[in-house]
């Protein structure tokens, strides 16, 4: 009953109608968000043939046994394919609409440092993914080299290797967004830097326990993986200490 009469009540309509307009505007983000990440996957579907052809010759597997262990696997892979293809077009999108939706909360100097990052934070992405591609590469020579050296054959089930190289690259390029996200709340006043310094053991273990749930099932895979988000911690927190220099001089 007394749920009832808050719903029902004066106080309850004015919370409702104060906030709708930010409900619209996110609905609208989010359908414009979808509707864009749809055309991208059906695209990646449609044209994986090409993206196949593309990630066999970078990373040089033409001359290994690659095969496909079904008639229908095809579909798996197209799907795997549109999927990655989805994510990365709509990664730089939906950064900028999430940060064109907080424009209104943040003050002047805190939009334009955020704007100035959106490049930035691109180019990680880009990095990241091109990262993750280089180390299952890297991993997949390892395995031909020891296959060889041993006289062992070796088949490559097509489906598996690439589904697995694409979900290690998009997951690397978001995970390279680490810095950015760091040095923005740093910015913004959300997290201090002495609270994030004491917080580097927990950051080293979270970099191993993230590079442990990707596909690559190597020790040292997995220590490479997490190298690269424990270098960056470190960089942001130079970079963040040289920035308060600045602004106090």
């Amino acid at each position: 009953m007394e749920d009832n009469k808050f719903l029902n009540s004066p106080g309850f309509a004015t919370v409702v109608e104060k906030y709708s307009h930010f409900l619209v505007e996110v609905k609208r983000r989010i359908i414009f968000t979808l509707i864009i990440f749809i055309l991208a996957t059906v695209s990646g579907f449609f044209f994986y043939e090409s993206i196949i052809r593309f990630l066999i010759s970078l990373l040089s597997l033409g001359k290994t046994n690659i095969v496909f262990t079904s008639p229908f696997q095809f579909i798996n892979l197209a799907i795997s394919c549109g999927v990655a293809t989805g994510v990365i077009v709509i990664i730089p999108i939906l950064i900028f609409q999430i940060l064109f939706f907080l424009k209104p909360a943040l003050k002047r100097k805190e939009f334009k440092w955020v704007l100035r990052a959106l490049p930035f934070s691109i180019l990680l992405f880009l990095i990241g993914f091109i990262f993750g591609a280089m180390i299952m590469k890297w991993q997949i020579e390892i395995f031909l080299d020891k296959s060889t050296s041993l006289g062992i054959g070796n088949v490559l089930d097509i489906s598996s290797l690439l589904s697995m190289i694409l979900l290690t690259s998009v997951l690397m390029g978001i995970g390279f967004q680490f810095p950015i996200i760091l040095l923005t709340l740093l910015r913004l006043g959300v997290i201090t830097h002495q609270q994030l310094s004491r917080k580097r053991q927990w950051v080293y273990l979270g970099s191993f326990i993230f590079a442990i749930f990707l596909p690559p099932d190597s020790i040292i895979a997995d220590v490479v993986l997490s190298m690269p988000f424990v270098l960056s911690f470190e960089i942001t927190l130079l970079v963040n200490r040289i920035m308060e220099r600045r602004k106090k001089s």
